[in-house]
């Protein structure tokens, strides 16, 4: 049996009895950091920040608004306090292979330390080196040349030298190895050899620093470029965190990641610089972020049409390697005159958080199955939650954060409740509200600011239902210009009335920012044939594939339906009319069932009840989705019209825990205005619709006087004509 809805049955039942406050005065804000609905997802997210492994790196789904980013956020920065703080991380001249700089971690705040250090003991050789070196430093007359051979240093020239370089390195070597320590790390013994190379490399260019006095600019240039190699890269620079306690291992969020922005790069040189190639390499976030975590949108990556590949394909070499090559740009290249500079590759430890739609990493997996896999955590962020008591009481200490984060008038019971129901409306489901919470702020900022304008003492009700007002006022403009053409008897739909083989179906149009509902007519002939039924839209390529599905599974109800007469001597045309822009899903085949019945029976429809739902082989009618916008879209057609008492429209009943209509429909429906009739299966629609019974056979033969009875009998008419080769068509009205 068909239902026809009350008023109850169209919204969430909401009593503030149900609610312990009066106003959100009354409530505790609630905490930045609570996982309002997502229990689930921070277990996983919990789960996977804690497990520094290589290949547990976490990927973050769920739809933007959900609090997908700031919740991890969050949750990834009390995981970093419980790690050790970072380390810098400095490249220095290697002097036996010089492409292949060193690495070298050290304390942090020490690599600033350690290259202030070295620039000083740079311009204190530059200072003391002539003094030590005597005569040699004064220039050579060629007449005291022998065979083009420099003076050679004496010995206790040489000692006075070793000595200057082992007071100066006592100093370097207290920087890296710090305060506190006393056997003498893996990074120590290294840089201890580093010194040696670099005290031997000045023994061995001694010529350079005895040339330091005469001051020309080739001699100048020349020392310059040779105590470039002395210097320090502070690749990465921790100092922040020696300076605050609170702070432990590095959290880094790249809001536009790029190839040089995550990998690092070179700086570019011209041919004039004197810069030795090390010193030109520059760290990414990845480097920055070795020892923690690094947070990305998938999309920002997607989104950059230049290297978005690249960037992935590079980051699955990351992922796999554990190491990361810094690489030349094409460009910077070809101004290198010093030919291709390739650096070893560096270890990095970084945990990877990757946030995406479902869509996004889905495609991703589609594309790079290998890279998915390197995200072993997944971090699901539910797009609804349970409704309840608890369910709200939080729901409304959101909202009291919000007032307290914006400073905005606080809102009343009655007000929380609207919005409650708003979160209802986003996922359509009565007994879910949804987990779009930026949704929510964003009505709650609009409701105040009516809320001010009116200078009411708090947000009520009311102000809710004005902002959602406004709302839909500021983009309903192409709905509104639909509903003029309907009015105005351009677009045909009939309300009132009834009509053979003619039915209004509803239609779910969506724009992005707005979507509503709107009426199509659907039309159908029937006539003596063997084509069986033909969509015309979908002749002329119109309708997609989930639509033909649905007419396909219509032909099958039909054949089976009147199986003593298969196969069906029927030619049947259905025809969306005045629809120019495509038909897709199968909502509209409980209405095509309806409009072909009622040609093939003879017995009109009533035009005043649009139909949507889609039915299965067995005749069921299932759920279907815009229930709400369509009903509403259809409701104000009728009241432009003009309602009469009669109209309503006719939806599944596996929907009704869908029914979130607005106030202004649901009033409608307890005036007797309008009526909503959910119905299980096709035969409860055609009695609905036509007022005649759909028919049960008996015998093996539909009852004479019902609808199928009707449709039974024309097409034993068609299938003699057929055979005869007479047309045979049926007359409507």
């Amino acid at each position: 049996m068909s239902d026809q809805l009350n008023a109850s049955q169209l919204n969430v039942n909401l009593n503030a009895q149900d609610l312990s406050f009066k106003t959100t005065a009354e409530l505790e804000s609630l905490a930045d950091d609570v996982w309002l609905g997502q229990g689930e997802a921070k277990n996983a997210a919990s789960f996977g920040l804690s497990l520094f492994k290589p290949g547990f790196n976490v990927l973050v789904l769920g739809d933007s608004g959900s609090g997908r980013k700031s919740l991890t956020w969050r949750l990834i920065e009390a995981v970093s306090k419980t790690r050790a703080k970072p380390k810098d991380f400095v490249l220095l001249y290697h002097f036996e292979t010089p492409e292949k700089p060193l690495p070298l971690y050290l304390n942090a705040g020490h690599g600033v330390q350690l290259r202030v250090a070295m620039d000083a003991f740079i311009r204190k050789l530059l200072k003391v080196m002539p003094g030590l070196l005597g005569e040699l430093s004064a220039p050579v007359k060629d007449e005291d040349k022998k065979d083009g051979k420099p003076k050679k240093l004496d010995e206790e020239r040489r000692k006075s030298i070793e000595q200057f370089f082992i007071d100066q390195f006592a100093v370097l070597i207290g920087i890296v190895k710090g305060e506190g320590e006393t056997e003498p790390t893996a990074d120590v013994l290294q840089f201890e050899a580093y010194l040696a190379a670099l005290m031997r490399d000045a023994f061995e260019n001694i010529e350079i620093f005895s040339q330091a006095s005469v001051s020309n600019s080739d001699n100048e240039g020349m020392l310059e470029s040779f105590l470039g190699r002395y210097r320090v890269n502070v690749m990465v620079d921790n100092t922040r965190y020696a300076k605050h306690p609170d702070l432990g291992s590095p959290v880094i969020f790249d809001e536009d990641p790029s190839f040089s922005s995550l990998f690092g790069g070179f700086e570019a040189s011209d041919n004039n610089s004197t810069s030795p190639d090390f010193m030109r390499l520059r760290a990414g976030n990845i480097l920055r972020a070795h020892g923690g975590t690094l947070m990305l949108y998938l999309r920002d990556i997607n989104g950059d049409a230049q290297s978005g590949n690249q960037i992935l394909e590079k980051l699955h070499r990351f992922l796999r390697n554990g190491s990361l090559q810094i690489e030349e740009s094409s460009g910077a290249a070809s101004q290198n005159t010093g030919g291709h500079f390739a650096p070893e590759a560096l270890p990095a430890d970084v945990k990877i958080v990757l946030i995406a739609t479902r869509e996004e990493y889905y495609g991703l997996q589609d594309e790079l199955p290998e890279f998915a896999r390197y995200f072993q955590v997944k971090v699901d962020f539910a797009d609804s939650m349970p409704a309840s008591q608890e369910a709200y009481l939080n729901l409304a200490k959101l909202v009291a954060r919000f007032v307290q984060l914006h400073d905005l008038k606080d809102f009343s019971v009655d007000a929380v409740l609207a919005l409650i129901r708003f979160m209802h409306r986003q996922i359509d489901d009565q007994v879910r509200t949804g987990t779009q919470f930026s949704a929510l702020e964003r009505l709650v900022l609009e409701s105040a600011v009516i809320a001010s304008q009116n200078k009411a003492k708090l947000v009520e009700a009311q102000h809710v239902q004005q902002a959602l007002n406004g709302r839909f006022d500021r983009h309903h403009s192409p709905e509104r210009q639909l509903l003029e053409s309907i009015v105005d008897g351009e677009v045909m739909i009939n309300v009132t009335g009834e009509h053979v083989g003619q039915i209004n179906a509803l239609t779910h149009i969506d724009l992005g920012d707005m979507s509503f509902g709107s009426p199509v007519r659907i039309s159908a002939r029937c006539y003596a044939g063997g084509e069986g039924v033909i969509n015309i839209d979908r002749e002329v390529a119109m309708t997609g594939p989930n639509h033909d599905k649905g007419l396909m599974i219509l032909r099958s109800w039909l054949s089976a339906s009147f199986s003593k007469l298969t196969p069906l001597s029927l030619t049947a045309s259905l025809v969306f009319e005045q629809e120019y822009h495509g038909v897709e899903g199968d909502s509209a085949s409980c209405a095509e069932l309806y409009a072909l019945l009622s040609a093939l029976s003879g017995v009109p429809i009533k035009q005043g009840i649009a139909v949507t739902g889609a039915m299965n082989q067995h005749g069921e009618v299932m759920a279907i989705g815009g229930l709400n916008e369509k009903i509403e879209g259809y409701f104000r057609i009728c009241k432009a019209i003009g309602l009469d008492g009669k109209q309503g429209v006719i939806i599944p009943k596996r929907n009704l825990a869908h029914m979130l209509l607005d106030h202004e429909v649901v009033a409608a429906v307890k005036a007797g205005q309008f009526h909503i009739y959910a119905v299980n299966n096709v035969f409860e629609g055609i009695e609905l619709l036509t007022g005649v019974q759909a028919g049960t056979p008996s015998d093996g033969r539909y009852p004479e006087n019902s609808v199928l009875g009707k449709a039974e009998h024309h097409l034993e008419t068609f299938r003699k004509a057929f055979q005869h080769n007479q047309p045979i068509q049926l007359n409507t009205r």
